[in-house]
């Protein structure tokens, strides 16, 4: 079981990467599914690791829980070895497959578990904590995709671990399964425990991350509170009827504007999103000077933050034969 950390272990980051790079080699040349990245994350934080499929999440996840070894740069997770940390049962990881025998029942599954460990949780704890002591008498195999991951995760919690480390854990489960899971992660990250997941849903690290790494072809191109990124990313927007006599030379003086970083059309003939820095500025160009009408200022979304900073780039490959 966990115990209170130390003053020492408080003042510890839970987890530093620097300078982080992982190569995989292709039949094109060597890959960095990981390309340089720092990360630094605090006891008690919740983060999200968001980014399109490729970004490098999995890659990350993986060397942080010491299955693969970075080519370069250096992890400390509780301020020792990766693989120390998960030894020791102080980090739990819910993946997205695998690791559940079919033919066992989902308490003798738990319960086997928890024999590998020394002091570990009491199994219909757990279980009744993931949200799965009602389904103990049936087996692996009868379990639906989101009941696996309930089990999966019950597997987690077995020696209270001080990092929790989720990768897609909602992937494949319908709505209601998934706001039941987030449901119980509320309740353990109401317990000081760290968390980390990788996502593809928006909502999900809107929702329940305290703070939101992007990520996008192997770097990170955003840290920081959900309000932040929006902000940095997308700013805010405005949505106008524009004249159409002239729309032309309007179209280009307003792309010109030094607060103006897009011009879009917006459904109707006429009608255009512009995505600017500084919504007040650009409101009063378009009315006085444009003679804009039926105009609408939005702050960014999520949605535009992700596309914006997690947009395809040309990807310089690393010389071939790299260490792996």
């Amino acid at each position: 079981m966990s115990t209170q950390p130390s003053r020492a272990e408080v003042r510890t980051p839970m987890i530093h990467l620097s300078e982080v790079c992982k190569t995989f080699s292709t039949p094109d040349g060597a890959l960095a599914a990981v390309d340089g990245i720092d990360l630094t994350v605090s006891r008690g934080e919740v983060l999200a690791l968001l980014g399109p499929n490729g970004a490098g999440k999995t890659t990350t996840i993986d060397m942080i829980l010491g299955l693969t070894q970075p080519t370069s740069g250096t992890i400390e997770v509780l301020g020792g070895s990766a693989r120390s940390a998960v030894l020791a049962g102080r980090v739990s990881a819910v993946l997205q497959t695998g690791g559940l025998l079919a033919d066992l029942r989902t308490r003798e599954t738990v319960r086997l578990i928890a024999s590998t460990f020394e002091s570990p949780c009491d199994v219909d704890e757990v279980m009744e904590r993931a949200g799965i002591l009602h389904l103990a008498d049936r087996r692996v195999s009868k379990l639906s995709g989101g009941e696996q991951q309930r089990l999966r995760f019950a597997l987690a919690l077995i020696p209270e671990p001080d990092l929790l480390i989720l990768d897609e854990p909602t992937a494949g489960m319908d709505v209601g399964a998934r706001r039941e899971f987030w449901s119980t992660m509320h309740c353990e990250a109401a317990r000081g425990r760290t968390v980390i997941f990788a996502t593809h849903y928006l909502e999900e690290a809107e929702e329940f991350a305290d703070r939101i790494v992007m990520m996008s072809e192997g770097r990170v191109v955003a840290d920081g509170p959900t309000s932040e990124i929006r902000a940095e990313a997308s700013g805010r927007s405005v949505s106008v009827e524009l004249p159409l006599a002239r729309l032309d030379d309007t179209l280009t003086r307003l792309r010109s504007h030094p607060a103006v970083t897009s011009v879009e059309p917006a459904g109707s003939v006429g009608r255009y999103r512009i995505r600017t820095t500084d919504s007040d500025s650009v409101a009063r160009a378009v009315l006085t000077e444009f003679g804009g009408t039926d105009l609408e200022v939005t702050a960014g979304s999520l949605d535009d933050a992700f596309l914006t900073l997690t947009h395809s780039r040309t990807r310089t490959p690393v010389l071939e034969g790299a260490a792996r």
